[in-house]
This record gives C-alpha cells, structure tokens and sequence, in this order.
C-alpha cells in the first residue's frame, strides 16, 4: 500500500517500520508539498529541506538495521515558530533579523528522540495574540477549506498544514485557545493538555502559565501519538503532571458519562453573540453524545471574574517577549499597546491574578462534581474573512477576537485540558468545532470521549479541496 498525504501519523510511522517506504521518499515528497502549497496557503515560516534530508537519511540507516523502538522514526512533522529549534531562529510572527538558536526547546528534543523528522516551522501571529494568521513579518497564512478565509490562530501555520495533509501532524501552542480555535477552523482535533503536561523549556513555564503546547491531527489517535511524544518534563520546569498514556487512552471506551452542555460565554464586558449556525452544530453534536448513551444536560460553570485572571497573565507575557526581539521598533502598533499593560500590571496585579487562580479552580471546577465532561463551542463564529481583525485598532481587534472566540481562554487560566472535536462544516464548507473540557489531568478521558465520537461521524474522511484530496460536499 503506497503512503500518501491521507494517511496519518500511525499510518505513516507503520509503514516506516514495516518497509513500504522510506523516509527519505516521505520528506521528499512533503518538502514538495509544502513548497507547492507556499503561494497559496503560506503555513510555513521556513523550511529545512537540507537538514531533514540529512535526518531522513539518518533514520533510513536505522530502520535498515532494524531500528523500531522509536515511535516516529523518519516521520515528516512540524513545528510552530514560537519553539527553538538549533540552527533555527525563532521569530515568533515578529519582524526583525533573529539570530539561530543555540539549543532544541525540550518538546523539539523529545521529538527527535521519538526519531521524527522536523521539515520546518510553521507561521504564527505576532507572539501569539490573535486569533488570525497574519502579519507583515510572512504575510497571510491562509485555511485550505477556503483560501478567502483564515485558518485561526496563533497555531494557524500548523493548523493549515495538517488540513491540508502537507503534515502528518503538527506541533502548536495554546494560550488563549492557539491550538483548539485555529483546530476548530480547520477541521481538525487540537489538543490543549493539562499545564506541563509538555515542556515549555527554555521557559519554566509560558506567559505566566497560561500557554500550553499541544498537538494537532486529522484523528485522535494521531493528536493522542504526538502528545505522548512531545510530553515529558525538563528538570527546569514549574508544573511537573503525573504521566499519562494518550495512545492507550484513545482506544478505550469512555463508559457512559454526565456531559454538561454549556453555551452561555463567560463575562467580559464586551460584545458578544454565538452565531447560530455554530449553535446548531454544536447542538447536533450534543444529540450525538446522547445517541451514544451519555447524559447530556444543559448547564454552565461558574465562571465569575475570570478575565480579570487573565488579562495581567496574558499581557506581562507579551511585554517579556517584547523585550527580547531584536529591534522592537518593528512590533505591531497593538503588541506595543499589550506590552505596555504588561508592564503596567506584572506586578502586584500579575501576582494577585496567579493568587486568584485556586478560587477559580473551585469556582468552575464545582461543576465536576456533577458532571464528568463540559461541551461547549469552541468558537462563536465561523472562521473569518483574510484581513478582517488584521488592520484594526488594539481595542477593536480585542473586542473582534473576543467576539469571535469568547470560549477558549478560561481553560487558560485554569491550566486544564480541553480537546476540539471538528462539528460539521457551515456555509461554503467553512469548518467549526466543539470544546471537551475537563479538570485536571482528565486527558484519559476526554481523548476517550473523543475516539468515541470521531468513530460515529468520521470526520477524518472529509478533505479541504485540492490539497488533501477529493472534496466531500457534504456539509455534515
């Protein structure tokens, strides 16, 4: 059976162990992808053609002497360009003249030694703030369901990549909802895990611990196989969870559940409507997760003040960044904006905002003591128009992103996992999705949860136009 883009990360990484390709042939063929797919959806901050081709080379020798006991030997992958790799710079969306890095961030390290091979980095947004994939530092980062269109963000390079089948899988970040928004967009499965679950490392921890990385992929079981890749700890980081298994869990099932659906939208002083045709897929999604036999109740958590958690942790993380580009005066009009707030609240209301976050845990987590699983939208609207949040103000572009994306953050604050499962598509095939939400270290059971329901709609099957490969038209 010949390998190609529709196959996914196990399927990849099974047909390297067993011979029927080599892993020089994948990188070439994803290089060229890639390359193709550059003036169309521009997902790639950079290649490293010589260089995974060096890799791939070095994996072929292992497989010939019979080397198998690394996971994703010779695997094509990607990562995002907020992460070190060595040899690399890491620009982060900015403008400027960044020098390459010394050293492998530590989930960079773990996955070389699960044997992938890293073909380059994907774009994201300027340090990571919006929910859009643009800039003038590379341009507009485009979504392989309809190119007018963005594919999310920050992690809308990697999103756009995977959609697109240019990458078995890809590595993002999620501060606000940066893998699970631009997932939900692309019609993929974005994983937030639990706070530390993967390493931050050169950062004990990323924006004041409300910024994860997590993995994005067609399936479950491929999210669930770079996540167990890219988890594990640096003897430097902060938050330090007890290991889990996300491959195992992704073949179990979840058992019968209490899921509370939740529409309403925590407060936030601004404007703020979920568009109707998200509610109804996400609505049928529910109807789904009763079909398969678990309780499914309308109800909210209590979700309080939380922006006021936050807002200072958000913002002294841009000003820290901000500090260390190599010429600031290049920074977006509204990234100089965030980091003078930054600045402005990094002190006592940073350390009251980080005091706050046990009374929130209480808060919303009390709804976990009648339920096992929220479900919610991941986002309120459908992804975007290219351009419409990129030209605006500080204040207009947070009211736009907090309008359209007003259900991912709170997650943040808590440090808790949450998984987008893809809901159908809307209007000219545009994707939405839906949020798992869970308290801490409850991974198991939503990639479970997840498993079940992507085995009942098959979204897999679904292709972006010409990229993947056929168009399914239905809008399901």
């Amino acid at each position: 059976m010949t390998v190609d883009r529709a196959d996914g990360l196990a399927r990849t990484a099974r047909a390297l162990a067993d011979g029927e390709v080599s892993a020089r042939e994948l990188t070439e063929r994803t290089l060229a992808r890639i390359e193709a797919s550059q003036p169309t959806l521009n997902a790639f901050k950079l290649m490293r053609a010589e260089a995974a081709l060096a890799e791939a080379d070095a994996a072929d020798r292992e497989l010939a002497s019979g080397g198998t006991g690394r996971p994703l030997l010779g695997v094509p992958l990607a990562v995002k360009d907020d992460t070190d790799m060595a040899g690399e710079p890491t620009a982060f969306g900015c403008r400027g003249d960044f020098p390459p890095k010394k050293e492998d961030a530590e989930s960079v390290r773990r996955l070389r030694a699960a044997g992938a091979v890293i073909v380059g980095k994907t774009n994201t947004c300027e340090l990571g703030q919006w929910p859009f994939t643009e800039g003038p530092g590379f341009g507009d980062t485009r979504n392989p369901w309809h190119t007018g269109h963005t594919p999310g963000g920050s992690s809308g390079g990697s999103a756009a990549a995977v959609a697109a089948g240019l990458v078995p899988a890809a590595l993002g970040s999620d501060g606000a909802g940066s893998v699970r928004i631009p997932a939900a967009w692309t019609h993929l499965v974005g994983i937030k895990p639990q706070r530390g679950r993967i390493s931050t490392w050169p950062w004990p921890e990323a924006f004041n611990g409300i910024t994860v990385n997590g993995p994005l992929a067609r399936t479950v079981a491929d999210a669930a196989l770079l996540l167990d890749a890219a988890s594990g700890n640096h003897s430097g980081d902060l938050h330090k969870p007890p290991t889990i298994s996300a491959t195992d869990a992704a073949t179990r099932e979840p058992g019968r559940l209490r899921i509370a659906l939740s529409l309403r939208m925590p407060f936030t002083a601004t404007p703020k409507r979920l568009h109707p045709v998200v509610r109804r897929k996400v609505m049928v999604l529910a109807d789904r997760l009763a079909a398969l036999g678990h309780d499914v109740v309308e109800d909210d958590p209590r979700y309080g003040q939380i922006g006021l958690g936050f807002v200072p942790r958000g913002t002294a993380g841009i000003a820290d960044w901000a500090r260390a580009v190599p010429d600031p005066s290049l920074l977006d009009p509204r990234t100089k904006e965030a980091a003078r707030l930054g600045r402005l609240l990094g002190g006592a209301p940073l350390r009251l905002a980080r005091r706050a976050e046990g009374a929130l845990q209480r808060s919303v987590g009390a709804i976990f003591s009648t339920y096992d699983v929220v479900l919610t939208p991941t986002t309120a609207t459908p992804p975007p128009r290219i351009g419409t949040m990129a030209a605006l103000s500080g204040w207009r572009t947070d009211q736009a992103m907090i309008a359209a994306c007003p259900y991912a953050w709170p997650w943040n604050v808590l440090g808790w996992p949450g998984v987008n499962v893809p809901a159908g598509r809307v209007g000219d095939g545009l994707p939405v999705g839906a949020q798992l939400l869970g308290p801490a270290d409850s991974e198991p059971l939503l990639i479970s949860l997840a498993a079940q329901l992507e085995a009942d709609q098959r979204w897999y099957e679904q292709w972006p136009g010409i990229y993947g490969g056929p168009r399914d038209s239905q809008h399901r």
